[in-house]
């Protein structure tokens, strides 16, 4: 499905459909994948087996949830999740193109390697990558109230993440930065690892450790020269303070205006020049609060970002009239921000009803842009 010429969003497996598109065709790519092991989002198709099956693993139980049933005196709710492999009832296998259900995180950093070496191929030589990721902990599966039935229609069922072999009980996997170094290792260029820290954290029942209040944004490029509008994304700065507390001086130079004797040289120069630039180069933290979508398309999306994080990528790594890639669309904010910002994009996605929910969110956009024009 598409809105117009180089706006498309197209359903399908995201190597599938990046193969699919001519080499150096877009300008900037701006995503976030599906994380490790945290959500199923419905797309498995099962072979073979009973069809009447739910193909649905109780694997324990636990006190308080949703549906929960009283045995003994005391509330309880089983662990539940999709059969990964096989199902244990019915024997039917399970066929799903789906990102993040990996069964360890080398095989994760693996297929997102391959990804981004298309996106590479359809990125310009002066492209960029905004890619954001967040992080998770080596545990058992378990129910948790904050991603139970998640997604369009309850279809997410939260999985949890497998124990893995070689590392402890309770370590923290760092996912973002092995994605960032094999990455690294495949030829991007890593520029600069981005702090997204949210005012307003997901609470966490922890004890022995702080609440993670932050993911990770790596900006990465395809050649050591490349697009960035560094004017497009500066940071205001006060009038009364404006270039002081950035500037550094050297030696003991001093000018041979009268007004200034005594004053080193670079101080004044720094001054002069952030009185015309108006602004702060961007920092590498920012600071922004999670939005969730409203549910006004019947359902709803938990993992949009908010609009303010892909638009200050946009305007640094796409110029106008360009267009951005996002090979996991989601429900289609990346693409919602660029036709705000006067870009084309190309979104794939594939979970259709994702698709859908994406272009009625992108029209109601360019129809409030045509009425307000």
């Amino acid at each position: 499905m598409g809105l117009r010429r180089k706006t498309m969003i197209i359903n399908g497996d995201a190597l599938t459909e990046l193969r699919k598109l001519p080499a150096e065709s877009v300008h900037c790519c701006v995503t976030s994948p599906p994380y490790w092991g945290l959500r199923d989002y419905g797309t498995a198709k099962w072979e073979d087996g009973d069809q009447n099956c739910d193909h649905i693993e109780v694997r324990g139980t636990t006190r308080g949830g949703p549906k929960s049933t009283i045995t003994g005196g005391q509330d309880i709710t089983p662990h539940s999740g999709h059969y990964r492999d096989i199902c244990g009832k019915c024997g039917a296998i399970r066929i799903d193109s789906q990102f993040g259900l990996e069964k360890t995180p080398e095989e994760y950093v693996a297929r997102l390697v391959e990804i981004f070496r298309e996106v590479k191929r359809v990125l310009r030589r002066d492209g960029t990558l905004f890619l954001n990721l967040g992080d998770s902990y080596n545990s058992s599966p378990h129910w948790d109230k904050k991603d139970y039935n998640q997604g369009i229609g309850g279809k997410s069922i939260y999985r949890g993440r497998t124990g893995i072999k070689e590392l402890k009980p309770k370590d923290l996997v760092g996912i973002p930065w092995r994605v960032a170094f094999a990455l690294q290792a495949d030829g991007w260029y890593l520029r600069s690892d981005i702090i997204w820290a949210k005012p307003n954290p997901m609470p966490e029942s922890v004890r022995d450790r702080p609440t993670r209040s932050h993911e990770y944004i790596f900006l990465m490029s395809k050649n050591a020269r490349y697009y960035f509008d560094q004017e497009a994304v500066r940071e205001p700065v006060k009038e009364t303070t404006t270039g002081e507390a950035s500037v550094r001086t050297s030696g003991n130079s001093k000018t041979r205006d009268k007004e200034h004797w005594g004053i080193p040289h670079e101080r004044i120069q720094v001054v002069r020049q952030y009185k015309i630039i108006k602004g702060a180069n961007i920092r590498s933290v920012w600071t922004m609060t999670t939005k969730p979508m409203p549910k006004i398309f019947g359902h709803e999306h938990f993992a949009t970002f908010p609009p303010e994080l892909p638009e200050r990528c946009i305007k640094a790594g796409c110029p106008i009239g360009g267009t951005v890639l996002d090979p996991f669309f989601g429900a289609g904010t990346v693409g919602m921000v660029a036709k705000q910002l006067g870009r084309d994009f190309i979104g794939i996605e594939l979970n259709k009803e994702y698709c859908e929910m994406a272009e009625r969110r992108i029209e109601g956009v360019v129809y409030q842009m045509e009425i307000s024009a």
